[in-house]
């Protein structure tokens, strides 16, 4: 066989895995999404009464979470429910109901997150009168911005300007804070509610792991400092094994949630740095510490009170938001900064796996796996914080990461951030759009998003890039 001919055979078979991953990924997702429509028709009840709104306008999936928790205990208190993202709300569905609860989160200093845009602009910009509605506001945030659940509580004015009448008055949750969460809980919860969703979770848990509500012991099986020597706090890589005989499954993009031992209400998000196939969920964790030298509660716990061996309570929970779904096939162009890049690292881990497996089958090792992934990823010092520095280097030796573009921060006299190379790739960032190509932004909220944020609308503009989000092709993982 010649040596052509056998290139091409390889890259054909690697062509064909990479589209039998983009089918296995859909079909997950739209399993999935079955799921969650029968979910959402067994909440709805028989028809007969006319369900309350459950609505959420979410970044991460918390308020999300929230949602389909508030509609659970709604229902099995007697009372159907409609669960809706608030972008998927118009002013007639507002005009037809008559009870809203509102799980609303805030991104920034006082902006609507990712989830809620759309009506922020075009429904609130109404001159709606809704005197037949009764709603609740759960407001999100976090006291670290001068703004405080700025969202939450421009939605509970509006409403009241609308003529509509509080329930009772509007929540405001710091970080999750147990006592808030637990003050909205009592105010729906029932013990039929408990009974109710009980019954579900334990039909769906059998032997699959998935994102049913269930807490696990997952087991530390390893644990790795990635920035020795870093001016900056240390970042561990954790492997951790589901409990022995159950499989779990999540799609890249997704998150892990740490219930931290003795209150069950102090809970912390983790992006997914690995996929399913894995067989174990992987994160990359900044060790937090305090002005007095103690560490942070959920940090400290994973990076230095565990011992390798020991379990955590955690649970698998679905950011949708940030799925990969029709943009499966599209260039990718991944941006970051820190342990941002541990969503970003599942997206690639995920793309790269069926060309992985098919040059392994066809025994072609030379054969460079082609495919549209461009990373743009920010930390301190080369020398210390190239974070999966190896595995990175791998995927630009094998065709996977065709365009890396690494901006240290420290290594030059003046600042640079990945916003500022966006910006000096302007050109490409541009051209790469008009292929088709979607964007996911994964790392900190301050700096980082807001700056990737602000030089996209300066290179693509305001229309278009709110235009790409409405499509689905501009995703963020921001906290």
């Amino acid at each position: 066989m010649s040596e052509t001919l056998a290139r091409a055979l390889g890259a054909g078979a690697m062509l064909l895995g990479y589209i039998a991953l983009c089918a296995a990924v859909f079909v997950r997702q739209r399993r999935r999404r079955s799921e969650a429509r029968r979910a959402a028709q067994a909440l709805a009840g028989d028809g007969t009464t006319r369900p309350a709104l459950v609505l959420f306008a979410s970044q991460t999936g918390q308020a999300e979470s929230i949602a389909w928790d508030t509609a659970r205990w709604l229902h099995g208190a007697g009372t159907p429910t409609r669960v809706l993202a608030l972008d998927d709300v118009d002013a007639s569905t507002l005009e037809g109901a008559t009870r809203a609860f509102v799980i609303a989160s805030t991104y920034g200093e006082g902006d609507a997150p990712d989830g809620a845009a759309v009506f922020a602009e075009k429904v609130m910009s109404l001159p709606l009168k809704l005197p037949a509605l009764r709603y609740a506001v759960l407001a999100l945030g976090d006291r670290g911005y001068d703004n405080f659940c700025g969202f939450g509580r421009a939605l509970d004015k509006w409403l009241a300007r609308t003529g509509a009448r509080p329930m009772v008055a509007r929540i405001d949750v710091h970080n999750g804070d147990p006592a808030s969460l637990a003050q909205w809980r009592a105010h729906w919860h029932t013990d039929a509610a408990d009974g109710a969703a009980g019954a579900g979770e334990a039909a769906a848990s059998d032997k699959t792991i998935r994102q049913t509500g269930l807490f696990a012991p997952w087991r530390l099986a390893s644990r790795a400092l990635l920035n020795a020597g870093s001016a900056g706090a240390p970042v561990y890589q954790l492997a951790l094994e589901p409990p022995h005989g159950l499989h779990a499954d999540w799609c890249s993009g997704d998150l892990v949630q740490i219930q931290l031992a003795g209150d069950a209400g102090r809970l912390r998000d983790y992006s997914v740095a690995s996929i399913a196939t894995d067989g174990r969920v992987e994160l990359l964790v900044r060790q937090e510490q305090h002005p007095d030298g103690s560490l942070g509660a959920a940090s400290g716990l994973l990076t230095s009170t565990l011992s390798i061996g020991d379990t955590v309570a955690m649970r698998l929970r679905p950011h949708t938001r940030f799925w990969l779904e029709g943009n499966a096939d599209r260039p990718l162009i991944f941006i970051g900064n820190g342990t941002g890049l541990a969503g970003l690292r599942s997206h690639l881990r995920a793309r790269a796996a069926a060309t992985e497996r098919s040059s392994q089958d066809a025994g072609a090792s030379d054969i460079h796996a082609a495919a549209d992934n461009w990373l743009i990823f920010g930390e301190r010092n080369a020398a210390y914080d190239f974070l999966c520095r190896a595995e990175i280097e791998a995927w630009q030796a094998t065709g996977h990461l065709p365009r890396l573009d690494m901006v240290f921060s420290r290594d030059q006299p003046e600042r640079l951030y990945v916003q500022h190379r966006l910006l000096q790739h302007a050109d490409v960032l541009t051209e790469w759009m008009r292929r088709g190509a979607a964007i996911y932004v994964c790392g900190s909220l301050k700096g980082m998003a807001s700056g990737v944020d602000s030089a996209l609308r300066q290179i693509l503009g305001d229309a278009e890039l709110n235009a790409l989000a409405r499509e689905g092709r501009y995703r963020r993982d921001v906290y």
